[in-house]
This record gives structure tokens, C-alpha cells and sequence, in this order.
């Protein structure tokens, strides 16, 4: 270690060493070496859907699930990495005669001209391959959130988006609930104006291991399961030996793999804001509070600051995120009784547990307080005196035309337009990224906005793009 270079320092690199071994490259399709299959066009209005649904367990079935329930989708193709897995059962039951695949390339490979649309319900570090390949083929995509693990990811993605014309949905469903109308139109009739700061807090269990926070090395490796493609699970990451705390949701908990619970619930929680209140990217990104740091995988707790600058008529804004189970912000007088919103989906890991303060905001402005939940929750102005005060002041809030799984399959049709679309669900995610690398690297981040750098941490504006792929994969970051 050289005079200057810290630990910390130090001992990030030896984590990102660690994930930099190479394996022998994959056997590609022919889709992925080059040769493209045709294109396909809108399916007309009195059409269904033709949907490929990569990813079929856990969050990936009810995303299947969801957009088959509309009843404007067909479901042509099934994929996933292990098919034989217990939570991929049930999907496999219900369409038994879909044509199955464990690798991805080789589902587009043979049926890509059967498919209209794709639905990507795997780890985020797998959203980007998947998503690129199918917008180069013309497909429409529903992705999960975040839209991808890396900053450069992401931004790709939102060029491709524009390149291949095709419709393209982030899975953050509260987005086409309540919540979103209702705040657009609050912004509209200036209810919701002046905005200064917003408290974000996800207060729930979200990790999945009770590993002591000081490993240096990743685990062991195991036994791969007989029925899991782990060399197509991995993806573009640098190869790991397969360990069960690498799968089934608790890749979540490693940097390697996905975005923390910041990624999981911050477009749950920050959406309606980040983008009605025109935020963008951060200025300044930083760490006030990590319970647990470490370089492998996310805190038990931790607190982060975002800082937006002025954006015309309206004035600076800061999010204080907080996670972790007894990391609870504090709540202004006149707060009341912390919800749990019914509608919040059941996590990969079963349904979310009441929390000392459930999921959720606190949005601070010159004049008013907002209390809000997390998904399609509306917004509540406390206190309840003042709530009463403004009630006769309150513009009607639309109802919505179409949950977000029809929005997504209208847009497919020439319908309806995405509304977290890639062009809008591209910057909250990269913003997701940021407060990833503040976390990661324990220090505080400045950003150049208009240049999409980090000014004043070398290593960490190097991370925007992160470990080139693992070999047979670069293919995806040329599309």
C-alpha cells in the first residue's frame, strides 16, 4: 500500500480484483454474433401481445402474471436459468405448452420472429443484456426496476430506447397508480411547489444473511444446482464459483449483483417526485450514516444525501434516503399513524412486515408538508388541521386509464405512451446508481451534471462504467 492510499481504498480494489477473474468465453447465437432476425411491427389494436417472459420465479411470475391478466398478451416463450428451481413451478404449470428456455440468446434465436414484446423479471445485473438484444431486435420491453446496475448501463439503455423506436417500460407499477396523477396534478395547480427537502425511508428487513459486515472474500463456492445455468446467470459480471447467497433475491445484498435496498424501493418512493419536480441528476452525493460498511455487499444501515441544485422557478432540493431496520428518520409533529399500504406487493421473500416506520415520504416545502407511501400511495397534507384548511383548494385527480402492465402492452399497440419510460425511468435510476457508489466507496461524490462525470473521485467516475464485461459479453455494449 503506497503512503497516500488509504485501507478503504485499498480494500476496495482487492474486492473489485476479486470480481475481475475472467472464464472462458461463451458459445454465442447467432443473434449475438451479428445476424439479425426480422423485426416485427405493432400488433394492431384488436391483437394480442406476442410476449417472451425472461425470468419466471418470484418477482418474474407476477410480472407474467400480471401482463397476461390484462388479457391483451400472448405468452410465446418462457425463459429463465433454472427451470427447475420450486419458485419457477407454477408458471411452468400454468402455460405447459410454451416453448422453454434457460439462455436468453438462444430463445431469440429461435423464436425472434415470433415475438413482439419481452418482459425482464431476473437480477438487475442481468436486465442489461437482455434489454439491449431485445430493443436491437425491435422488441418492446417491460423491465424490472432498477432499469440496470451501472450508471453506463443505463444510459446505453435510454439511447437505445430513442435508436430502435420501441416501447419500453421500468417496472416501478406506482407509477401508473394514484400516486402519479395525483402528484402531477398537485405540481399543475402549484399544491405541491417550493419543494426543499424529502425524507425517503425504507424501514423494513431487507437483508437476507446475517453474515458479520467485516468478510473480505467472497463465500466458497458450492455445488451448482443440476438445473441452473450459472454461466448464463452470471451474465456480463465477472465470474463467482455459484453460492445460495448469490440467488433467489439475495443478490441484492451483494454490489456485484444488484442496487441494494435503495434500488429496490427508491423507485417506489422518490419516483412521483423525481420526476414531477424536474430533479435530474444530483449534484453531490453522500454518505451521513453506513451501519456495517463494506465492500462486498450493502450496510445494514445506512443514510444518504442528494443534493439537486435550483432548476428554474423552483429551489434546491435535498432527499435524505434512510434504510435499515432501526435507522428511522425523524417525522414532523402533526405526522400521525404510519400506514402500511395493502397494495405494496409481497417481496421475493414473502409480504412486507409492518416496520416501526413503513415505507414511505415526507416531502417539505416552503408552505406545505406532504406525507406519502411507497407505490401508488397518495399523498396526505399534515397536519390534519391544515389538511382540513386546504381541502376546498385541491384540484380533481384524474383516475387512470390503465394500471402499468396495460400501459406498458397499450404502448406495444401504438395506445398509450410508457409512462416510466426508459427517457424517464433513466435518470431516477442512475441517481439510484450514484447513492450506490457513495455507499460503496464510503465518500462523498460531486457531479458534473451536464457532463455526466464525477469531479472529484477518480476511482468513482471510473465506476460510472464499472469492470469492463466478462469475456463473449462485451457484444451487448455495442448495440
Amino acid at each position: 500500500m503506497s503512503p497516500k492510499e488509504s485501507p478503504r481504498r485499498l480494500f476496495l480494489k482487492q474486492a473489485l480484483a476479486l470480481s475481475a477473474v475472467t472464464v472462458a468465453p461463451t458459445i454465442l447465437t447467432k443473434v449475438a454474433s451479428g445476424i439479425t432476425l426480422p423485426t416485427t411491427s405493432l400488433a394492431s389494436a384488436n391483437e394480442r401481445v406476442n410476449l417472451a417472459c425472461c425470468g419466471i420465479g418470484n418477482r418474474g411470475a407476477e410480472i407474467i402474471n400480471a401482463l397476461y391478466n390484462t388479457g391483451l398478451a400472448n405468452i410465446v416463450a418462457l425463459c429463465d436459468t433454472d427451470m427447475g428451481a420450486p419458485h419457477t413451478l407454477k408458471i411452468l404449470e400454468k402455460f405447459p405448452d410454451v416453448p422453454r428456455f434457460q439462455d436468453f440468446r438462444e430463445m431469440f434465436d429461435k423464436m425472434g420472429s415470433q415475438i413482439d414484446a419481452v418482459s425482464v423479471g431476473v437480477p438487475d445485473h442481468s436486465h442489461f443484456p437482455i434489454t439491449m438484444l431485445a430493443m436491437s431486435l425491435g422488441k418492446h420491453v417491460y423491465v424490472e426496476k432498477p432499469m440496470a446496475r451501472t450508471f453506463n448501463e443505463i444510459e446505453l439503455m435510454m439511447k437505445a430506447e430513442k435508436k430502435y423506436k420501441v416501447a419500453a417500460q421500468m417496472g416501478n407499477q406506482g407509477h401508473s397508480d394514484a400516486n402519479y396523477f395525483q402528484f402531477k396534478a398537485w405540481v399543475e395547480a402549484g399544491i405541491i411547489k417550493d419543494v426543499t427537502a424529502i425524507t425517503a425511508h425504507m424501514n423494513s428487513a431487507r437483508r437476507w444473511h446475517g453474515w458479520d459486515t467485516g468478510i473480505t472474500r467472497f463465500p466458497d463456492g458450492q455445488p451448482v444446482p443440476g438445473t441452473l445455468d450459472w454461466d448464463t446467470w452470471l451474465g456480463v459480471v465477472h465470474h463467482h464459483d455459484y453460492h445460495k447467497d448469490f440467488i433467489n433475491g439475495q443478490w441484492r445484498c451483494w454490489y456485484d449483483f444488484g442496487l441494494g435496498a435503495l434500488g429496490d424501493w427508491g423507485a417506489h418512493i422518490i419516483d412521483t417526485a423525481h420526476e414531477f419536480l424536474n430533479l435530474g441528476l444530483p449534484y453531490e452525493v453522500s454518505p451521513v450514516k453506513l451501519e456495517g460498511h463494506n465492500p462486498f455487499f450493502f450496510p445494514q444501515s445506512s443514510t444518504l444525501s442528494f443534493k439537486f441544485p435550483k432548476r428554474g422557478k423552483m429551489p434546491p432540493v435535498e432527499i435524505t434516503w434512510y434504510d435499515g431496520v432501526n435507522n428511522i428518520p425523524q417525522v414532523p409533529e402533526g405526522y400521525g399513524v404510519s400506514e402500511l399500504d395493502p397494495n405494496i406487493p409481497p417481496t421475493s421473500t414473502g409480504k412486507i412486515q409492518p416496520a416501526k416506520l413503513n415505507p414511505g415520504k415526507i416531502i417539505y416545502s416552503k408552505e406545505l408538508t406532504f406525507k406519502g407511501g411507497s407505490h401508488g400511495s397518495t399523498l396526505s397534507i399534515i397536519p390534519e388541521e391544515k389538511a382540513k384548511e386546504m381541502a376546498g383548494k385541491l384540484p380533481e385527480v384524474p383516475k387512470s386509464p390503465s394500471n402499468h402492465f396495460k400501459n406498458f402492452l397499450q404502448a406495444c399497440k401504438g395506445l398509450e405512451k410508457c409512462r416510466s419510460s426508459f427517457e424517464v425511468a433513466g435518470p431516477l435510476s442512475q441517481v439510484f446508481t450514484l447513492g450506490v457508489m457513495a455507499q460503496r466507496l464510503n465518500t462523498k461524490l460531486e457531479i458534473n451534471r451536464k457532463t455526466k462525470q464525477i469531479t472529484n473521485n477518480k476511482m468513482a467516475n471510473e465506476m460510472l462504467v464499472g469492470l469492463p464485461p466478462r469475456k463473449g459479453w462485451e457484444q451487448y455494449y455495442k448495440l
